[in-house]
């Protein structure tokens, strides 16, 4: 989890079986190791409370009252990486150091699934972003890096870095309606960023719970502090919304999926997660809403787990390339003259922007594109692809070495 850090609640620190499973705390903005075992006391370091939030969401081995876990995947062990400060604010120079050092560190201490739950301004295309060049480091590596798409929805094409990376996981939150119980109100969650990108790739690939989401959290941690109102009676659970959260969920998703098959390319784990998502539709089994929304769909944990569906993602890409700055890709999504957004070569796939929510569809067994659509059709870049206005940055953008341009985590947003 690179983040703001973590709190030592014992069901953070022992996984499910009662091991101590936070095998090391890397500090990427002083460059230090702060913990060696879950005694010393160094490692309560979130002062923010967004990274325990995130944490307990995806692996907590607590359990409710009935017997259920908490988290995701309470058996997964847990790194952690604090790159975010206590108002949530970093920059691309800590990011990247922290980012770094999970690759180099990847096999010392076993690491598989890397969550991003944070987001920036896109303000080069993917391939010239530093920070997204370390992410693709880390797809490259075989590590699983599931990012958040942003909480500055619902307009068109506000996905950020490093959602927009085309390689990667990211993530879209959904939301119940506060009726658990009742899956056919079940939606979108308004304030989750949507693509395409602009390079043209769908985004996000998924989407997965992410409205009022109940996480852990210290009560005299800043965003505790910020907004008291969503705490329990407790002090234990505080309830927070956004895509921070839902890709939290798919990190756990992630996690359950390579502890079945421990030798899944990181292209393999994004498949399996596509493949079993469930479309959202209306009655009359059209789409609720578009790919450019929800992408795939709505995460399906077991049929993920379980999908023998592989090789489905990323294909004619080669990230060496990409990174070596030999090749670069484009995805499907054009916009033509009346501003509808629409994929290359599909009939039936254009969006007009527009933003329905409605209280009666369901999500489905599969999306309707099915096996006609192909999630790894991409070409490579060329001068005959342009969003005109939409590249805001155009060519004059130049990247610095001091790497100070800020990111930080997912911006407050209300429950929904």
């Amino acid at each position: 989890m690179l983040d703001t850090g973590l709190r030592t609640f014992s069901a953070l620190g022992k996984d499910a079986s009662g091991n101590d499973r936070a095998t090391i705390h890397y500090d990427a903005i002083n460059d230090r190791i702060i913990k060696s075992s879950f005694l010393d006391k160094v490692w309560d370091s979130d002062n923010n409370g967004h990274g325990t939030h995130i944490s307990s969401i995806a692996v907590s081995s607590g359990k409710s009252a009935d017997g259920k876990y908490n988290g995701v995947a309470p058996g997964a062990s847990l790194v952690v990486v604090k790159a975010f400060d206590e108002n949530g604010r970093g920059t691309y120079m800590d990011v990247i150091k922290g980012i770094d050092w999970v690759v180099a560190n990847k096999k010392k201490y076993g690491i598989k699934v890397l969550n991003l739950s944070f987001s920036a301004p896109p303000r080069s295309r993917y391939w010239d972003d530093p920070l997204n060049q370390a992410v693709m480091a880390a797809w490259k590596a075989g590590i699983v890096v599931v990012t958040s798409a942003g909480n500055r929805g619902p307009a068109p094409m506000t996905v950020g870095v490093p959602g927009n990376v085309p390689y990667v996981i990211t993530v879209g939150a959904s939301t119940d309606n506060y009726t658990p119980n009742d899956p056919s109100d079940d939606r979108l969650a308004t304030f989750s960023s949507t693509g395409p990108t602009h390079e043209g790739f769908i985004k996000p690939e998924i989407v997965a719970p992410g409205g009022h989401m109940e996480g852990m959290m210290e009560k005299w941690d800043k965003l505790a502090e910020l907004y008291p109102q969503f705490y329990d009676e407790n002090y234990v659970f505080f309830t927070m919304s956004g895509t921070s959260q839902s890709t939290a969920v798919i990190s756990g998703v992630a996690a359950l999926i390579l502890q079945a098959n421990p030798n899944l390319s990181p292209d393999d784990v994004k498949c399996k997660l596509m493949a079993a998502a469930r479309g959202p539709r209306w009655s009359d089994g059209t789409p609720a809403f578009s790919i450019f929304q929800v992408g795939a769909g709505l995460v399906d944990a077991y049929a993920a787990v379980h999908s023998p569906v592989t090789g489905c993602v990323n294909r004619g890409m080669d990230i060496a390339a990409d990174l070596a700055g030999e090749k670069h890709y484009a995805g499907l999504a054009r916009q033509d003259a009346d501003g509808n957004f629409y994929l290359e070569g599909y009939e039936g796939y254009v969006w007009n922007g527009s933003f329905l929510w409605g209280d009666s569809f369901l999500w489905g067994d599969s999306f309707l594109w099915g096996d006609s659509f192909l999630w790894g059709d991409s070409f490579l870049w060329g001068d005959s692809f342009l969003w005109g206005d939409s590249f805001l940055w155009g060519d004059s953008f130049l990247w610095g070495d001091s790497l100070t341009e800020p990111v930080g985590i997912n911006v407050w947003v209300p429950q929904e």
